[in-house]
């Protein structure tokens, strides 16, 4: 049983790891070339700054919490393929050379490193999973899983919350606004800081044009459809002490699924 376990597991781990290290490295050449990775994997991928310490390190604190889901809930998280896997690709080039265009942005070279790491990561995280007795999946739940939510809902944020801060005035500024946004709206500021980093550092490039404006508009609309969409609008409104008239309640009603 264990065995079979193992050569799922590497198959998938190479087949998802070849998969998010060519599509993470093909980001970084749009639009000239189509990228397949999540818009969070490239701004966090960037807030290492090309350092492989930083990539090793950031990737090693969200693999204990996929670690300690796996254990508890016989699950992934979605860390590990949008955070874990990438970076340590990365780390692992940039460790022998720290020339980004060789290493970050070659899919070539992150599809191998990364599907060899996918192999690892997941045949660990499955392994380990079905190894572990019920009793230390209980411990699992009550003290590894609000140890790794405590990283990503508090840590995480503050530490690109300082990025921003550190980035420029701009980035600090769009930051800061679109980060609480994001935690009051989405419970988490993360999301807000990373494209409050972006729009920052796009007007510092090339000002107020026709790109930085276009993100300006999606990232409004994007606030705009999550706090509809989450009810943050009628939670609003009820936490000023004011009635929700009924005609906002049947938009609601009428276009939530």
């Amino acid at each position: 049983m264990l065995l079979m376990i193992l050569m799922k597991s590497l198959v998938i781990g190479g087949l998802v790891g070849f998969a998010v290290g060519a599509g993470a490295a093909r980001m970084f050449h749009a639009p000239t070339a189509q990228g397949i990775g999540a818009f969070r994997t490239l701004g966090e991928l960037n807030s290492c700054e090309g350092d492989a310490a930083s990539h090793f390190s950031f990737g090693l604190g969200f693999f204990f919490n996929a670690w300690a889901s796996s254990v508890a809930a016989g699950a992934f998280t979605q860390d590990v393929d949008h955070r874990v896997i990438p970076h340590w690709g990365a780390a692992a080039l940039m460790s022998k050379n720290p020339n980004l265009a060789e290493t970050l942005h070659n899919p070539r070279k992150m599809a191998l490193a990364c599907g060899l790491i996918g192999m690892v990561v997941v045949a660990f995280l499955n392994t380990t999973a079905s190894a572990v007795p019920p009793s230390l999946q209980v411990t699992a739940v009550k003290v590894l899983v609000p140890a790794a939510n405590m990283l990503v809902n508090i840590i995480m944020p503050v530490i690109f919350w300082l990025a921003a801060i550190e980035a420029g005035k701009r980035s600090g500024f769009w930051g800061t606004i679109f980060g609480g946004l994001a935690q009051l709206i989405m419970g988490n500021a993360v999301p807000g800081l990373v494209l409050g980093i972006l729009i920052g550092k796009g007007v510092d490039d090339g000002g107020w044009n026709r790109i930085t404006k276009s993100m300006m508009f999606s990232v409004v609309m994007l606030f705009v459809l999550s706090a509809f969409f989450r009810g943050f609008d009628l939670k609003m409104i009820e936490s000023f002490h004011l009635a929700i008239p009924a005609w906002y309640e049947l938009i609601h009603s009428t276009l939530k699924p």
